[in-house]
């Protein structure tokens, strides 16, 4: 593994937010959703794409605070332009669960 500075960790910006909508992304080559993700009124709504259609439901997905990266470019996905990456963990089959925060906390707060 290498190691990193915290300057090189500080460039990555992990932040909070909540998805207001999650759809199944047709398009996708491999199944995902099309997620609209709130990171407060600094950042505002991001979209992105998320393959993870095994572990979780369109309509349970909305409401849920997530961790994602929001300064990665944009990244063209088929017809949808992903504005942020939401992160997660590959469990023991492959799937991912996503990463998200135990307790509620204000929308665009940075991980640190």
């Amino acid at each position: 593994m290498e190691e990193i500075s915290w300057n090189d960790f500080m460039k990555v910006e992990l932040r909070v937010g909540r998805i207001v909508s999650a759809e199944v992304f047709k398009e996708a080559r491999k199944p995902a959703y099309k997620l609209q993700v709130d990171f407060g009124p600094e950042l505002g709504i991001r979209k992105s794409s998320a393959q993870i259609t095994t572990l979780y439901q369109p309509e349970a997905l909305v409401g849920r605070l997530v961790v994602a990266v929001v300064n990665f470019p944009k990244k063209q996905i088929g017809p949808l332009m992903s504005e942020c990456l939401v992160t997660g963990f590959h469990n023991a089959d492959g799937d991912v669960a996503l990463c998200v925060p135990d307790k509620d906390v204000p929308l665009g707060t940075r991980l640190l």
